[in-house]
């Protein structure tokens, strides 16, 4: 049965996660490995990788929803300093 190298990464910061698909890729690319260890590695890199790409999609996310509050933060302030400039 294959290892679930997702359960096993989905508690990881993104910077560990990075940092161990680092290290993952530098051993896959120094080919000592047997082709299963190299399977293993392959799947365990999968899971970094997707891993970091939720964690990049999140903050995506986060700094879109952040530019859309700013800009409407901007936008009733222009108002509301119109509206006083007309009163």
């Amino acid at each position: 049965m294959a290892h679930d190298y997702a359960t096993e990464v989905a508690d990881l910061s993104y910077e560990q996660a990075r940092d161990q698909l680092a290290d993952t890729v530098a051993r896959l690319e120094q080919g000592a490995a047997t082709l299963e260890e190299s399977l293993e590695l392959w799947e365990h890199g999968t899971a970094l990788a997707d891993r970091c790409e939720l964690w990049l999609t999140g903050a995506r996310e986060r700094l879109e929803a952040a530019q859309t509050a700013s800009a409407r933060t901007a936008q009733a302030r222009a108002a509301a300093d119109e509206s006083d400039a007309d009163a």
